[in-house]
C-alpha cells in the first residue's frame, strides 16, 4: 500500500479540524435548542452580578461557633456549589456566625437547596409513632388503599421505603403490629424508673415526653429546633407524607453522617436485581459506621411494630423510616422513598461532601450587582486585542509572509476557544470572570510561542541546505517535541493552580489550561498542515524575499544578542584572511559543525 503524500496528510488533518469545529457548533446549537443555552458564554459574579445568600449559625442559646466549624462549613458549602455546576462563586464568613454565599446569575431551587441544607444526617430507632395520622393496610392490599375498618394491619411508610443490603440479600416480611393510638401492644407504656439499656428501649419515653408527643404539631417543626437537638436524647419529629404528616418519638442517635464514606444517587433495584423506576440514595459507610449499622439492624430486625423501623433524620426531619427486614452487614444501605432524580442527587451530594458541623438558617437572599461590570470586560477585551495586534505586527516583521500563517492559526484558535468556553458555560455551568479573560489574553503569547519555535526550526533546516518542503517536515519533527513539552508543563501548572487556588484565580488557571490544550490541537491540525501546503507553492519554494524563507537572507547564523557571523558561503580569499577571527567568535556547536564538514581549525 502506497504511503500517503504530505499533501494528503495535510488535507486529512484539516478535515479532522473541520469536523471538530462543526461538532462544537452542533453541540452548542443543541444546548441552545434543548437546554436553554446561549451562543455567548455566561459571565461570572464580578461581571454580571448574581444572588447573595446569608446563612446564620443555629446553636443553643448563648453558644458561639468556633472558627474551625465555620471554616469547615465554608469548605463543605463550596464543594456543594461546585457539585451543582456553578463556578466562580464566592463563599466567605462574616461576623463569626454568618456565611455569605454569592452565586453568579440566578441559581435554580435545587442549587439553593444544596447550599442551605445543613445535611445533618442521623440514624435513630423509632420508639413510637402517631399511627392515627397515617394510612394502614391489610396484608396483601394495595399500599395506596384506605386503612381497614378496624384500623389494624402492618405499619407501612406512605412512600413504602426500604432499607436493603446487597442485591443478593433476601428480605423477610416485617411482623405486623396493631395500629392503635396511645398505649398499645405496639407502643406499650414505659417504666420511667428503669434506665434504658439501648436506643430502642421504651424507657426513654417519660410521661413528660409522652405528653409533649401527644400535643406536638408537625406544622411547628421548623420552630422547634429539631436540627440542633442533642444526639444522646430522644427526639420528637415528623415525616412529611403528602397531606398528612407522621409524628415520631425517636431514640438517641446510633449512627451519624460522619461515618459515611460516600453516597451516590441511582435507580433502586428490585428484589430480583432488576432496575426499577424508583430513585434512591446508596450509602457507603466507613469501617466503624458499618459495624455500628450492623449492630443496630441486628437488634431492630428482632423487634416488632414501629420499633422495627429505623428513622433516617436529615436536619431534624425524618426523610424515611423504613422497616428493617434483614441485618445489613456490608455497610451499604440504600435510602428509598419519595425521591426524584434531582432530589436524590441533591441528597447524595450533601452526604458525600459531609454534613455541616453546625446547623444554619437562611437569613436573607437578595440580588447583587456586578462588582466590576461590563466596562471592565470591555477593557480586558481591548487589552487582548492590543496584545494580539502587537503579536501580528511582530510576526509579519520577523517572518514576512509566514506571519499570515500565524494570523490564520490565531483565528482558528480563537474560534475553538470561543466554542469550547460557550459549550462549558451551557453544559457545565462555567462562567467567564475577569481573571478568566486575563488567562485568555496571556494564552495568546503561549500560542504565538509555538509558532515561533516551529518557524525557527524550519529556518534552521534551510540553513543546513534542505529544500523548503523537506525543511518543513524535518522542522516539524524537531519543533513538535519542544512544543509538546512546553505545553505539558503549562497544563501541569494550570492544574496545580486550579486545585490549590480558590475564587477567581481558578478561573485564570482554567482558561490558561484550556487554551494550552487548544494550542496543541491548532499546531498539529492546522499550522503544520497549512505549512505543508504552502511550502509547495512557487512563492515559498523559490524562496521569495518576502516569503520569510529566503535561503540567501538566512545565510547568516544568529549568535544571540543581535550578533551575526558571516555565512560559510563567502569568497575563499576573504574566508582565509578572517578564519582565525571567525573561529574565535564561533560557538562550541558551530566549531563542532565545522569539524564535521572537514574545515578544521587553526587555533
Amino acid at each position: 500500500m502506497a504511503r500517503s503524500t504530505p499533501e494528503r496528510k495535510a488535507l486529512r488533518s484539516l478535515v479532522w479540524l473541520l469536523v471538530i469545529i462543526v461538532a462544537l457548533i452542533g453541540a452548542n446549537g443543541a444546548s441552545v435548542a434543548f437546554n436553554n443555552g446561549a451562543w455567548t458564554p455566561k459571565l461570572a459574579l464580578d461581571l454580571e452580578g448574581g444572588t447573595q445568600l446569608i446563612l446564620t449559625a443555629q446553636l443553643e442559646s448563648g453558644a458561639q461557633p468556633s472558627q474551625e466549624q465555620m471554616d469547615q462549613a465554608v469548605g463543605i458549602i463550596r464543594q456543594r456549589v461546585d457539585a451543582a455546576g456553578v463556578s466562580e462563586s464566592e463563599i466567605n464568613t462574616q461576623g463569626g456566625t454568618n456565611i455569605v454565599v454569592s452565586i453568579p446569575g440566578s441559581p435554580d431551587e435545587a442549587t439553593l437547596e444544596r447550599i442551605r441544607r445543613s445535611a445533618q444526617l442521623e440514624f435513630r430507632p423509632v420508639l413510637a409513632a402517631d399511627l392515627a395520622s397515617q394510612s394502614t393496610i391489610d396484608e396483601g392490599a394495595d399500599p395506596s388503599a384506605s386503612p381497614s375498618p378496624d384500623g389494624t394491619g402492618p405499619l407501612p411508610s406512605a412512600s413504602d421505603p426500604s432499607v436493603a443490603p446487597s442485591a443478593s440479600a433476601e428480605s423477610e416480611a416485617a411482623p405486623d403490629g396493631p395500629a392503635e393510638e396511645g398505649v398499645t401492644e405496639e407502643n406499650p407504656a414505659p417504666t420511667p424508673s428503669v434506665e434504658p439499656t439501648d436506643a430502642s428501649d421504651l424507657n426513654w419515653i417519660s410521661p413528660e415526653l409522652q405528653e409533649r408527643f401527644e400535643g406536638f404539631d408537625c406544622a411547628t417543626l421548623d420552630e422547634t429546633g429539631t436540627n440542633i437537638a442533642p444526639r444522646d436524647e430522644p427526639l420528637i419529629t415528623c415525616e412529611e407524607q403528602g397531606e398528612q404528616d407522621i409524628k415520631y418519638i425517636l431514640g438517641p442517635v446510633e449512627v451519624t453522617g460522619e461515618a459515611i464514606d460516600g453516597a451516590t444517587a441511582g435507580l433502586v433495584p428490585s428484589s430480583t436485581g432488576a432496575t426499577t423506576n424508583e430513585w434512591g440514595v446508596f450509602i457507603d459507610f466507613d469501617g466503624e459506621g458499618s459495624q455500628q449499622f450492623r449492630t443496630v439492624t441486628e437488634r431492630l430486625v428482632a423487634l416488632q411494630g414501629v420499633r422495627n423501623q429505623f428513622a433516617i433524620v436529615l436536619d431534624g426531619r425524618v426523610i424515611s423510616a423504613p422497616q428493617t427486614n434483614v441485618a445489613i452487614t456490608d455497610g451499604n444501605p440504600q435510602i428509598s422513598g419519595n425521591f426524584t432524580q434531582e432530589s436524590s442527587q441533591t441528597l447524595a451530594d450533601q452526604l458525600r461532601f459531609g454534613a455541616l458541623p453546625i446547623g444554619f438558617e437562611l437569613q436573607s437572599s437578595e440580588n447583587i450587582s456586578a462588582t466590576l461590570g461590563i466596562s471592565q470586560l470591555q477593557s480586558g477585551v481591548i487589552a487582548g486585542l492590543i496584545g494580539l495586534l502587537l503579536v501580528v505586527l511582530y510576526a509579519f516583521g520577523q517572518y514576512r509572509a509566514l506571519g499570515g500563517v500565524t494570523v490564520a492559526s490565531l483565528m482558528i484558535a480563537s474560534v475553538l476557544t470561543y466554542l469550547v468556553i460557550t459549550y462549558l458555560s451551557n453544559e457545565s455551568g462555567y462562567r467567564l470572570s475577569l481573571a478568566g479573560v486575563a488567562g485568555l489574553i496571556i494564552s495568546v503569547g503561549v500560542i504565538a510561542d509555538s509558532f515561533i519555535v516551529y518557524f525557527e526550526r524550519i529556518r534552521d533546516e534551510l540553513r543546513d541546505g534542505r529544500r523548503v518542503d523537506g525543511a518543513v517536515e524535518a522542522g516539524w519533527r524537531r519543533a513538535f517535541r519542544t512544543i509538546l513539552i512546553s505545553d505539558v508543563i503549562n497544563v501541569i501548572a494550570a492544574i496545580v493552580l486550579f486545585v490549590l487556588a480558590v475564587g477567581n484565580v481558578r478561573g485564570f488557571a482554567f482558561t490558561l489550561g484550556i487554551i494550552t490544550v487548544i494550542d496543541l490541537v491548532v499546531v498539529a491540525l492546522f499550522t503544520h498542515p497549512l505549512m505543508q501546503l504552502v511550502a509547495r507553492t512557487p512563492f515559498f519554494t523559490n524562496g521569495h524575499r518576502l516569503s520569510g524563507l529566503d535561503p540567501k537572507a538566512l545565510g547568516a547564523v544568529y549568535r544571540g544578542r543581535a550578533q551575526f557571523r558571516p555565512s560559510v558561503e563567502v569568497g575563499a580569499t576573504k574566508k582565509a584572511s578572517s578564519s582565525r577571527e571567525a573561529q574565535k567568535r564561533q560557538t562550541i556547536a558551530e566549531r563542532k559543525a565545522a569539524q564535521e564538514r572537514g574545515e578544521g581549525t587553526d587555533a
